[in-house]
């Protein structure tokens, strides 16, 4: 039996909803043509939209009742169906039929089911390396790496397994991990991870973790766990189906008894079938997720809204979040009195004119929209991986970079309080010296994106309570924190980390909303009972993580989105209670003998367009 219904279904399944929207076409002109009287053929028309629309209903009643006795709104619609038909009332049939396929058709358009972010998590590791045996440079599968294995790191190339640097200094883009846009220095001794990217320099690094133990297929794993966790939300409807099952079956019973009139029976199974009740979610949910695009929000699942309404934290990443995600200068310092503010920033500027560093392109790149011309070429360049550069600028000998550059070229660092600073709000040094002698720095930090600011203030306002979730240092992250007013932030945080921080507030019956644009937040955007992805600047995998994807990046929207999702939860349960107030009134009427099937059909269809009706204001609605 169980291999009979599943055949059954794959069938029902066949053609997708192109088919489904084909049919619903055809069965509603076919209803219509009914009660307008048009009998063009030797049958009654609306059998057209009871053949194609009522009886995949009746078939996935069966399937329910068979398989798992699982009662749902289509066994009540079934009865209705099958009661109709027997006593003639084939328009009514046919239009109860339309309607529920018409409301099932509008929930599958509101859910979002295909993935593709596990994919593209597997594709971010190379498909082969380079390892090192004998002396001699061999390219091998990158399933076939081994523990102990000793492998060469192009500049560029992503690091294939986890590992220890062996040889050589470089510095790496960490983003896929720690969602932080600053590379990270890295020499002989330190830890790397796979699918991390070798911003310069070649490297040697020996395996540690291969396989299933590497960090990205532990991100695969955690990405694939959240997902089949987080729990989705029963139609309303299917919820109570078991109720209003065993209420309409009684009523219709007993009045048969009493009355001994059948068609007064099927008018009350007519009449409670829970048309308005099945439309009253899906369309006020369509309603609000038209609103959101037009907010910029695009709406991935159907039933993300309704988890947002319920949502009493909001978890933020920073990096490109909350902020821009790119570094700018935000001091330069000078420490000798003959040069002033802008001869050291063009001489910094100088510089790193050729360096391949990211922190070097963000100065050049700030130091040429502040001043709107090019700084001056070096006469000679060296860059050195791990520490900085050194050039010749107009004769003179210019080093820029960190303490340790600065120590190893024989320069007496001069005792700053004002960098030491900067270093405790999570800002970036480069220190400069000219001819052997300190000359003073220049600090760099992410910048905050001008509305994050008021984005906290209104959810706040709402009742939500904001939680920073990021990778970053924890001075950087208590600056932010503090600047924006959040109370609860996690600094250091790795992917499982964010996982667990979200799992610890689900477990205090905290429902969490995950905000963030980084491959290292897909699991945590999976976990969370609603993940939002940044879609400008975030990565393909974050977005195919999130229930919703903030197109344009505009964060100030968040708290009209939220303010949205709990109108349309308004709206829903104001659409249940008007379909249910109408759908008793309507038995009332049909137990005394006042309605018939056909009357009570078009009864519960204009309760049908009402609930429409009022679910299309959301469209325009806007938080005041």
């Amino acid at each position: 039996m169980k291999r009979v219904a599943d055949k059954l279904e794959e069938f029902l399944g066949l053609g997708g909803i192109k088919k489904d929207v084909v049919l619903l076409a055809v069965s509603g002109i076919a209803v219509v043509a009914s009660l307008l009287k048009w009998q063009p053929l030797p049958f009654d028309l609306a059998w057209i939209a009871i053949v194609l629309c009522g009886l995949p209903i009746i078939l996935e009643a069966i399937i329910g009742l068979v398989t798992a006795f699982d009662i749902k709104a289509d066994v009540l619609v079934s009865l209705a169906l099958v009661a109709s038909v027997c006593i003639g009332e084939i328009f009514a049939a046919g239009e109860v039929a339309f309607i529920m396929q018409l409301g099932g058709l509008l929930d599958e358009l509101t859910v979002a089911k295909a993935r593709a972010g596990i994919e593209k998590l597997v594709h971010l590791t190379p498909q082969t390396v380079r390892v090192l045996r004998g002396g001699e440079e061999e390219i091998i599968p990158a399933q076939e790496v081994q523990v102990g294995d000793r492998l060469r790191v192009l500049p560029g190339e992503g690091v294939p397994v986890d590992g220890v640097i062996v040889e050589g200094q470089t510095s790496i883009n960490q983003a896929v991990m720690t969602g932080e846009s600053l590379p990270v220095d890295k020499t002989v001794g330190d830890t790397v991870s796979s699918g991390t990217v070798n911003q310069f320099g070649a490297f040697e690094m020996k395996a540690t973790k291969v396989g299933e133990d590497s960090s990205i297929q532990r991100m695969i794993r955690l990405v694939q766990s959240a997902d089949a966790g987080k729990a989705k939300i029963v139609g309303l409807a299917d919820r109570w189906a078991t109720w209003i099952v065993v209420i309409a079956l009684s009523a219709a019973g007993l009045t048969w008894l009493i009355s001994g009139e059948i068609i007064r029976a099927v008018t009350i199974l007519v009449v409670f079938c829970p048309c308005a009740l099945v439309l009253a979610t899906p369309t006020a949910i369509m309603a609000a997720i038209g609103n959101a695009t037009k907010h910029g929000f695009l709406v991935r699942e159907g039933d993300a809204l309704e988890r947002l309404a319920k949502a009493g934290v909001i978890a933020f990443d920073k990096t490109g979040t909350l902020t821009y995600g790119t570094p700018e200068v935000v001091a330069v310092v000078s420490e000798d009195a003959a040069l002033d503010r802008e001869m050291l920033y063009r001489l910094a500027a100088s510089a790193e004119l050729l360096s391949e560093h990211p922190l070097g392109k963000a100065v050049v790149a700030c130091y040429k929209k502040e001043n709107a011309g090019q700084p001056e070429r070096a006469e000679a360049f060296e860059m050195l991986p791990g520490r900085g550069v050194r050039a010749r600028i107009g004769g003179k000998t210019v080093l820029a970079g960190n303490p340790k550059l600065l120590r190893e070229q024989g320069v007496e660092m001069a005792a700053s309080g004002g960098a030491e600073e900067y270093v405790r709000r999570g800002c970036t040094v480069i220190y400069l010296a000219v001819e052997g002698a300190p000359a003073g720095y220049l600090a760099l930090s992410d910048t905050l994106r001008p509305e994050s600011g008021g984005t906290i203030a209104a959810l706040t306002e709402l009742g939500v309570e904001p939680v920073l979730l990021t990778g970053d240092n924890e001075n950087a992250a208590k600056t932010m924190a503090e600047r924006l007013h959040i109370g609860t932030l996690h600094a250091n945080c790795l992917p499982e980390d964010k996982l667990a921080a979200i799992g610890e507030f689900q477990r205090q019956g905290k429902p969490v909303c995950m905000i963030g644009d980084g491959i290292n937040d897909a699991p945590a955007l999976k976990k969370a009972d609603v993940g939002i992805a940044m879609g400008g600047v975030g990565s393909d995998i974050a977005v195919d993580a999130a229930d919703i994807v903030l197109v344009d990046d505009e964060v100030k929207e968040l708290p009209h989105l939220a303010a949205l999702a709990r109108r349309m939860m308004r709206t829903i349960k104001l659409n249940m209670t008007f379909s249910m107030a109408l759908n008793f009134a309507a038995i009332a009427l049909a137990i005394i003998g006042t309605l018939d099937p056909v009357v009570g059909a078009l009864v519960h269809n204009a309760g049908s367009v009402l609930v429409i009706t009022n679910s299309a204001f959301l469209l325009k609605w806007r938080k005041k």
